[in-house]
């Protein structure tokens, strides 16, 4: 299976106070750290190395899980400065594989990462995005999703039919980061260029998908994962 980079270097500022002294990562999740949770739910998935896109605080994540021995998968770090997710990404880009999964930090996706994958492989584009329909149940809809294709994706533009989400997680090809300008810039950014040009494959989920960077998404989480 493909290695996947886990976007964890956010500032986390919409859980303070949680994460003023912690990054979002080690958000507690009955008695463990929310990473604990992330690895041990993609080490069943079959990932079996982690390249960890680090920033505030990271230091802390580092510690708690070192090289990944004790979930079965290598992990790797690098850290970032604030250059977005987008930018977390270029900046890494002659450390990454040719292709691989992306992966938000603060979300727990139990969905089949192989048939991702395969449906990546077969599209034959350098992207790949998951879809969830959420009909604006969580968050507002940005995609458009028909036919199994992925027909217009956009954060900043709403249009009628973006019945879909961005479920969280995807697969990049790292030739779309070459050439992409300096500075900051966010993911959907990158997205939302792919999608106008039909280099964005679509692949959609039926597992509603958690997240813990709202207070909400927080207790649905604990609530969902019990005792574990």
């Amino acid at each position: 299976m493909m290695d996947l980079v886990l976007l964890c270097g956010g500032l986390a500022a919409r859980m303070r106070p949680i994460t003023e002294k912690i990054p979002k990562s080690m958000i507690e999740i009955n008695g463990k750290p929310f990473i604990h949770h992330q690895l041990s739910l993609l080490r069943k998935k079959g990932v079996r190395r982690v390249i960890a896109c680090a920033g505030y605080l990271g230091e802390q994540i580092v510690d708690y899980i070192g090289d990944g021995r004790r979930y079965s998968i290598k992990v790797d770090y690098f850290f970032d400065k604030l250059s977005g997710t987008g930018g977390a990404l270029r900046n890494i880009t002659g450390s990454l594989p040719d292709d691989f999964f992306v992966l938000y930090g603060d979300s727990y996706l139990d969905t089949d990462y192989q048939k991702v994958e395969d449906a990546y492989r077969l599209s034959g584009k350098k992207a790949l995005m998951t879809v969830y329909r959420n009909e604006g149940e969580w968050d507002a809809g940005n995609v458009i999703f028909r036919n199994n294709e992925i027909l217009c994706y956009s954060k900043k533009h709403k249009a009628e039919g973006m019945n879909y989400i961005d479920y969280g997680l995807g697969i990049l090809n790292r030739s779309v980061l070459f050439g992409h300008e300096q500075g900051a810039f966010d993911l959907s950014e990158l997205h939302e260029a792919l999608s106008a040009r039909n280099e964005l494959a679509g692949f959609e989920v039926f597992e509603r998908f958690y997240e813990i960077g709202s207070p909400q998404g927080l207790r649905d989480l604990r609530e969902k994962l019990g005792g574990t």
